[in-house]
């Protein structure tokens, strides 16, 4: 199972690399022809705005399988095993409830607007609203997916704590890991074998 989740985000990095080039090109390419050429791409902008949309939620979506979002952990990494567990387990009852209201509430915009049409494009803009019910979707499988993980006792003490401090603090421990790795190769110690 996790190996098809982690397939489906490369899937999903994938269609956000898209996604960003085509506004890339929509936006380049609507500058040049106004700045230049005094015409433009009419559903540049529009287009874009709904891609920048679909982007932001479907790169959430990764970020949540990654455990990529900052939190405070300054409490919950000095818990003993039990009480990491509580909180995780709080935590992923409370996103799903979260994750619930935000799939009900896309649902319930994505059919009132469903017959309004956008201004430029023509297309319906339920899309808009589409990329909320995605997300909830996949980010309740994966939330119920790290539940089972550690209702099962498949997690270790470290996937315990799923929320990075900073962006500082992670580089920081990789810097760090690197470090002390070289430290310990026979090569640095200078065991080189012959």
């Amino acid at each position: 199972m996790n190996r098809w989740i982690d397939g489906a985000c490369r899937g999903i990095e994938a269609v956000i690399a898209a996604m960003l080039a085509v506004m890339v090109v929509l936006v380049f390419g609507n500058v040049v022809l106004r700045y230049g050429f005094n015409s433009g791409i009419t559903v540049s902008e529009e287009v874009s705005r709904w891609l920048f949309i679909w982007m932001t939620f479907l790169g959430a979506v990764v970020a949540l399988r990654e455990h990529g979002h900052l939190g405070v952990d300054m409490v919950v990494q000095r818990l003993p095993r039990g009480g990491k567990k509580a909180c995780l387990l709080f935590g992923h009852v409370v996103m799903l409830y979260i994750v619930w209201l935000l799939f009900q509430g896309s649902v319930a915009q994505a059919r009132i607007n469903w017959d309004v049409t956008a201004p430029t494009t023509g297309a319906s803009m339920a899309i808009v609203y589409a990329s909320g019910i995605v997300f909830a979707v996949l980010a309740g499988l994966i939330l119920l997916l790290d539940l089972y993980r550690m209702l099962t006792g498949q997690l270790a003490d470290d996937e315990l704590v799923m929320v990075q401090e900073s962006e500082e603090a992670v580089q920081l421990q990789q810097i760090l890991g690197e470090v002390s790795a070289q430290s310990a190769s026979p090569t640095a110690q200078g065991k080189v074998s012959p």
